[in-house]
């Protein structure tokens, strides 16, 4: 059978692990590496798919948790998938909602058979197994889905990530197994195992034993330092086949974006640009800005001059802070539209060195800016 997805690689550059690639799914081809925007509860906040397939979206994510609490994989299904009930017609991945379980829910009891615990929302009793996650993914119809996972803190005890991997890679196989269509929903398995090199080794070989037709890496972006997080993918990203995607999970911020594409990821997803959107703060060509400073009462300026998105090209510091100063709706979208279009035109400047083996210049120049190696620098 051939596979739900394929990946495509174009060029390798010569001075890191770099890859330019494309992705080729069911609802159309993106290009690598890409950041994926993050629509939680099928949609990405205050933004409408044609403004992201504007921008260069070739794919956003969904979350199997919230979507499975409201309003249930049902209706989704009803409606004829995510791609409908949303109206985007390029890709869509959904995480297996594990991680929302591990972090938002109440009283967490972990079981081999799959997680019992109470929703964040009513607090009622519900239980996700790698079964269950594979069903309420398959209902809603993305062109790429996660495993089940358990996501243990990167400073958990050795023993525990041990039990926590085995787990884990249990758990792949099952859901696996319960996949009902692979020709057009392809399934990644996730690689876990904290800071623990021969743990991730093992994790790496169980999933690839079972030749998903992507590898997911998680369990990063969790606490630890970005030193600790690239030192983890130095010696697990290798360890993923060449020939499929490589999806490094949570991840956003520039630097993370950029170090991350050096060491050979595909795939990059984080709430970060839309997050801090909500709280007047943007990315740009010269650093992080935080709107609701006073100092930009009169700035007439755009957010960032070197910048041509809809937003610098239209309104000024000035407006948008009076905006998110008096909590304007508009202020939010204004300023959320502008941080995913930079990491989108970023990720697009990255292909683009990748492709003309400069891609170690380029962080060189956006590090500079952002002040990355500078003691004190402050980060996103």
């Amino acid at each position: 059978m051939e596979p739900a997805i394929k990946y495509h690689l174009i060029h390798q550059d010569k001075h890191s692990g770099a890859r330019l690639g494309e992705i080729i799914t069911p609802h159309g081809t993106f290009p690598t590496p890409m950041f994926m925007p993050v629509g939680t509860q099928a949609s990405v906040k205050t933004m409408a798919p044609e403004e992201l397939d504007e921008m260069g979206a070739g794919v956003i994510l969904a979350n199997t948790y919230h979507l499975w609490l409201r309003p249930g994989p049902e209706l989704v299904e009803e409606a004829g998938g995510l791609h409908k009930f949303m109206n985007w017609n390029k890709g869509i991945l959904t995480d297996s909602g594990g991680f929302q379980v591990f972090s938002l829910a109440h009283m967490r009891d972990i079981t081999e058979e799959g997680v019992n615990f109470k929703n964040h929302i009513d607090g009622a009793k519900m239980f996700l197994s790698p079964e269950k996650a594979i069903a309420i993914e398959n209902a809603l119809g993305p062109d790429i889905m996660m495993s089940l996972d358990e996501c243990p803190p990167f400073f958990e005890s050795y023993d525990y990530v041990a039990k926590s991997v085995a787990r884990t890679s249990r758990w792949a196989e099952r859901g696996l197994k319960a996949h009902k269509n692979p020709e057009w929903q392809a399934l990644f398995g996730i690689v876990q195992g904290a800071g623990f090199k021969n743990l991730r080794q093992q994790s790496a070989k169980d999933l690839v034993s079972l030749d998903f037709p992507g590898y997911s890496i998680g369990g990063l972006s969790v606490g630890e330092s970005k030193e600790e997080m690239n030192h983890v993918l130095d010696f697990t990203t290798p360890l993923l086949p060449e020939t499929k995607p490589r999806y490094l999970m949570g991840v956003g911020s520039p630097d993370a974006l950029i170090d991350g594409a050096l060491r050979g990821i595909d795939m990059f997803d984080c709430v970060l640009p839309t997050r801090i959107a909500r709280h007047g703060m943007v990315m740009t060509s010269r650093g992080r800005l935080v709107i609701k400073n006073g100092k930009y009462a009169h700035d007439f300026g755009p957010l960032d001059p070197d910048c041509d998105c809809y937003t610098c090209r239209n309104y000024s510091r000035a407006y948008i802070r009076h905006l998110v100063h008096v909590g304007e709706a508009f202020g939010i979208r204004l300023t959320t539209y502008h941080n995913l279009y930079f990491l989108l035109h970023l990720m697009k400047r990255v292909r683009a060195a990748i492709a003309d083996d400069a891609l170690l210049d380029l962080r060189e120049e956006v590090f500079e800016k952002y002040g990355y190696d500078q003691p004190n620098a402050k980060a996103f």
